[in-house]
């Protein structure tokens, strides 16, 4: 029998009786392919139309094997960074490229997660083999601890509106988004039992009128 290669990582999987004489040679990278899918960094330059198809090959280093990548380069069109189905993986991966074009991570045959034309942040993904799963966007919940912000930039990233907790709250509570938008002039109520819509701001122009008529 001859070496196999493990579905994901591409490991060399020797068989007994062979590979005299290498076997600490091939060990050895198939610890460095491990490192590689742990703690593994790569930039990688997209192409400006086709962006890049990422490397799993057998029994060596390449770069689809990396845990953290950087989707780097000038491109003038959407495009995809693309790694083979069946492979099992997760990534961290920042899109640093340049240009207004979306760029979208998948298998060959299936869906993955995309990058507006104005998002150049981080994403933690998965390929399940099938399709390549943008982790937060699937996540249940998100705590953020010690009153930390979620903030909210500008086109470039350089300013910023915060929001977060009080300093101290005596009773948990939840907020309900409004269904659907308001109208001019109008300002966020609130049911006093946690559902927000849309309503007139203040009192009414006849309670006003009332009021003014009975205090002076």
């Amino acid at each position: 029998m001859v070496s196999s290669y493990s579905t994901d990582l591409k490991l060399e999987l020797m068989v007994t009786g062979e590979n005299a004489g290498l076997w600490g040679d091939i060990t050895n990278t198939n610890l460095n392919i491990l490192q590689q899918a742990i703690a593994g960094y790569s930039s990688i330059t997209l192409n400006a139309t086709t962006g890049a198809t990422l490397v799993f090959s057998n029994g060596l280093e390449s770069n689809g094997k990396n845990a953290v990548l950087n989707l780097a380069g000038t491109i003038t069109s959407s495009v995809n960074v693309v790694i083979p189905d069946g492979v099992e993986k997760t990534y961290t991966v920042k899109n640093s490229t340049t240009g207004a074009f979306a760029v979208t991570f998948k298998t060959t045959s299936g869906t993955g997660a995309t990058w507006s034309t104005t998002d150049k942040g981080t994403k933690l993904l998965y390929s399940d083999g099938t399709n390549v799963v943008d982790i937060l966007n699937n996540a249940s919940q998100i705590n953020l601890v010690n009153r930390n912000e979620v903030r909210f930039e500008d086109t470039t990233g350089g300013q910023y509106v915060a929001l977060k907790a009080p300093a101290t709250i005596s009773s948990s509570f939840s907020l309900n988004l409004p269904t659907a938008d308001g109208t001019s002039g109008q300002a966020i109520l609130t049911d006093g039992a946690g559902s927000l819509s849309f309503g007139a701001a203040g009192i009414s122009t006849g309670k006003a009128i009332a009021m003014a008529i009975v205090f002076g």
